[in-house]
C-alpha cells in the first residue's frame, strides 16, 4: 500500500476511537489509503467537537462493543497530499490546498480524528483566504445541519444561487429557533437571514442576545425565565395581527438541543396543529455525568409528551444530507465555501482545546462536552501539526 501513496506520506498513522462506552478513548494506528478516482487524501490538522461525540462516547449511539473501533469526528481541516491519477482530479482543489469538510465518523477512511483521511471530492471544500483552518473547522458539521433541518424537515426553501428579485414565500412567518446561541442556532440565525426571512425569534441565555440580533434575530427570548413561553405566544400574537397571519402562530419550530425537559416540553406550549417541529437527533432524556450513563431517544415521536393534536414532528438526521443529490454535490464545492468568502456566515466563536497528545486533547474535549462547559463556543483542537 505505501508504494502507491505520495512520497514523504506514511503508511499508518494514529486515529482516536471508541472502544467500549463510557470507556476512556483509545489512540490506534490505521493504514494510510491512497486515493481512489474521485476521492482526495488529506492531511489533517484540526477537527472540532460536537455533541454526537458525547453520545457516541457515553451512550454507545451507533456502534456496539466488539464491533471494529468506531473513530470519532464529523469534521476536518486540513491539507490536500494526495489525489488520483486517472481520471482526471477533482477540478475545485489542487495538491498544498487547505480543505475543510463534513464526513462520516465511524468510517475509517473518511472519520475526521485521524492523521490522513481519504475522503470522495464532494465532501472536500476549499478554504476561503479570508479564514483559517482553525476557523473553518467549526463550520461544516453544524452549517450542514442547518441547511438540512431548514429545507428537509421544516420544508422552508433555500435556493441556491439566489435568483434576483426572490422573496421567501413564508418571508413573515414566524420561525422559532430554540437553543440559538448553539452551533446549529448560530448559523440557521445567518442562514435565514440571509434568504429574506424577516421574522426569527431566537431562544437563548440572555447574554446572547445582543450578538444574535446582529446576526439576524427580529426577538430573542431568554430560556432561563420561567414563563418564556407565555412571552413568546404573546409577542407573537401581538405582531401576526400586524402582517395579518393565519394558520399556527408559530408555523416553523427548530429545537437545536433536542432535550426532553429541556427543550422538547417548553415547545408543547407552542407547537400547535399544523406546525412542523425539527428536533436535534438523539433526544436527550437524561443527560451523562461522570457517573451514570445518558438515556437518549432516537424517535421524537416515542419521546411521552403531550403535544397539540395536528403538530408534525420529525427529528433531524444529519448524515442524510445527501439524500438530497443538489447538496450532495454542490455544499462543499461550492455553497459553504461562498458564504464564507462573502461573510454571509461567520465560523463559530472558538474554545482551544489543548494537550499533550491527541489522545489527551480528544479526552479533554470530551470531558468538556460532558460537564456542559461550552457556552456559544465550539471546541477545537489539534490533529496533527501542519
Amino acid at each position: 500500500m505505501s508504494s502507491s501513496l505520495p512520497a514523504g506520506v506514511p503508511s499508518t498513522h494514529e486515529a482516536i476511537a471508541y472502544i467500549t462506552p463510557r470507556q476512556p478513548l483509545q489512540s490506534i494506528t490505521r493504514p494510510t489509503v491512497p486515493p481512489k478516482p474521485d476521492e482526495i487524501l488529506i492531511h489533517v490538522t484540526w477537527t472540532a467537537s460536537t455533541p454526537l461525540d458525547l453520545h457516541r462516547a457515553d451512550g454507545g449511539l451507533g456502534f456496539k462493543p466488539g464491533q471494529p473501533p468506531h473513530i470519532m469526528g464529523t469534521c476536518y481541516a486540513g491539507t490536500v497530499v494526495g489525489l488520483p491519477l486517472s481520471p482526471s482530479p477533482p477540478s475545485h482543489v489542487q495538491l498544498a490546498d487547505k480543505v475543510f469538510g463534513f464526513v462520516q465518523d465511524g468510517e475509517p477512511r473518511e472519520a475526521g480524528v485521524q492523521e490522513y483521511i481519504t475522503v470522495p471530492s464532494n465532501k472536500v471544500s476549499k478554504l476561503p483566504s479570508n479564514i483559517s483552518l482553525q476557523q473553518a473547522v467549526t463550520v461544516p458539521t453544524n452549517l450542514i445541519t442547518t441547511f438540512h433541518s431548514v429545507t428537509k424537515d421544516l420544508e422552508l426553501e433555500l435556493p441556491w444561487p439566489i435568483p434576483q428579485g426572490w422573496t421567501p414565500k413564508e418571508v413573515n412567518s414566524p420561525i422559532l429557533i430554540w437553543g440559538a446561541a448553539s452551533s446549529v442556532g448560530l448559523y440557521t440565525v445567518q442562514v435565514l437571514r440571509h434568504w429574506g426571512y424577516k421574522n426569527l425569534l431566537a431562544v437563548a441565555s440572555g447574554k446572547h442576545h445582543e450578538s444574535l440580533k446582529k446576526l439576524g434575530a427580529s426577538e430573542c427570548f431568554d430560556y432561563n425565565k420561567t414563563k418564556v413561553t407565555e412571552e413568546i405566544l404573546e409577542y407573537v400574537e401581538r405582531t401576526r395581527k400586524e402582517v395579518g397571519a393565519d394558520g399556527p402562530k408559530v408555523p416553523f419550530i427548530l429545537d437545536c438541543i433536542g432535550s426532553t425537559e429541556g427543550t422538547l416540553r417548553p415547545l408543547t406550549k407552542i407547537a400547535e396543529n399544523g406546525s412542523k417541529v425539527a428536533v436535534m437527533l438523539p433526544v436527550i432524556n437524561v443527560h451523562a455525568t461522570d457517573d451514570h450513563a445518558p438515556e437518549l431517544a432516537m424517535n421524537v415521536t416515542e419521546v411521552k409528551l403531550d403535544w397539540e393534536e395536528g403538530a408534525v414532528l420529525r427529528g433531524v438526521r444529519t448524515f442524510f444530507y445527501a439524500e438530497n443529490p443538489f447538496f450532495r454535490d454542490y455544499f462543499h464545492r461550492d455553497i459553504m465555501p461562498t458564504l464564507l468568502e462573502q461573510g454571509v456566515v461567520q465560523p463559530n466563536p472558538q474554545r482551544l482545546v489543548e494537550g499533550a497528545t491527541l489522545l489527551e486533547r480528544a479526552q479533554n474535549a470530551l470531558d468538556l462536552l460532558r460537564s456542559r462547559a461550552p457556552s456559544g463556543e465550539k471546541l477545537v483542537w489539534r490533529v496533527a501539526e501542519e
